[in-house]
């Protein structure tokens, strides 16, 4: 018997009968309880310690699904018809809610005369067909103090944003395929693909900042920091005219976007757009079989759409980042 110091006693009695042991019997107090009672409550609550044991931590629960990482995608909103040939450069202007795409790359370093700049709306709907003619092969443009600069083989063309007319046409000393440009509000930056150069200029005039970039094409800036893509892949730039290679998954890029110093979109001219985030990089578009190619992109971030020229389709595409 065993007397607890309340005062209550427990005695655990086992009765045989027929030469077999009876259910024992549990007295508690002077008064039995018969001991399946006892393993039947005692079951519960094991499997109420079981149930616990398996919901786990909620808060833990929660913060393993607010770090659940999902895969970007891209979904497709519309394209446009076949009147904008050979598209190769799209940008939005947020001032004016437009677009302007660099159009007439149908023979990308010829001197003929059927370049031009069209003008539509995130919707699609064209605005102008035809705002600024009279280039060759306009590519890569960026806005600067009213004006939009615009690569055309071996000069920069500054074209007033409000009227469309050509200000300026500079000549580039022994450039040969001029391609992207941007700027970080000071220096409008420019490549060269064929020499393998980067310039940057002001109203002064213009500089070699970068030299033996193989196949330097899409440029971007970020936080006063200059970044492309070339051969070797994505590259940020050093302020000697040296860069480093962020990641060679995207080879020969096009157009880039920079979402943040990790996060990054890519083209490639071939129809593939890649989502960067550090080491990872996703395919969200690809449209390489129907050969409808993704020149250089643009992104309007507050509506995380994806400007896409699609340049031998002589078109232009917008898809909805996801």
């Amino acid at each position: 018997m065993s007397v607890y110091p309340d005062g209550s006693k427990i005695k655990t009695d086992f009765r045989t009968g027929s030469g077999k042991m009876s259910e024992s019997v549990l007295i508690l107090d002077g008064s039995p309880h018969n001991f399946f009672h006892m393993k039947t409550y005692t079951s519960i609550l094991a499997f109420l310690f079981m149930l616990l044991i398996s919901c786990g931590n909620p808060s833990e629960k929660e913060s393993e699904t607010d770090h659940a990482v999902l895969s970007p995608s891209a979904r497709l909103l519309w394209k446009s018809d076949t009147t904008f040939t050979g598209s190769e450069s799209a940008l939005y202007y947020e001032p004016e809610d437009i677009i302007f795409v660099s159009c007439g790359n149908t023979q990308p370093l010829e001197k003929d005369g059927d370049g031009f700049i069209a003008i539509v709306r995130p919707d699609g709907s064209v605005v102008n067909m035809e705002w600024t003619t009279g280039l060759h092969a306009p590519k890569g443009m960026a806005i600067m103090d009213e004006s939009l600069y615009v690569t055309d083989i071996d000069e920069i063309v500054q074209i007033d944003l409000k009227t469309g007319e050509i200000q300026k046409k500079t000549p580039v000393e022994n450039a040969e395929f001029l391609n992207d440009a941007a700027t970080d509000g000071t220096y409008i930056y420019f490549s060269d693909m064929r020499t393998a150069k980067v310039y940057r200029m002001n109203h002064e005039g213009y500089e070699i900042i970068a030299e033996n970039v193989p196949d330097i094409n899409g440029l971007e800036t970020h936080e006063n920091v200059l970044y492309g893509l070339n051969r070797e892949g994505l590259i940020r730039f050093d302020d000697k005219g040296g860069y480093e290679v962020l990641t060679d998954k995207v080879p020969g890029g096009d157009g880039l976007v920079i979402l943040d110093e990790n996060t990054f979109i890519a083209s490639q001219w071939a129809g593939k757009i890649y989502y960067i985030d550090g080491d990872v990089v996703t395919n969200i578009v690809d449209t390489e079989a129907e050969k409808s190619n993704t020149a250089d992109i643009y992104f309007i971030p507050d509506r995380e759409i994806i400007l896409v020229p699609t340049f031998l389709k002589n078109e232009i595409a917008a898809y909805q980042l996801e």
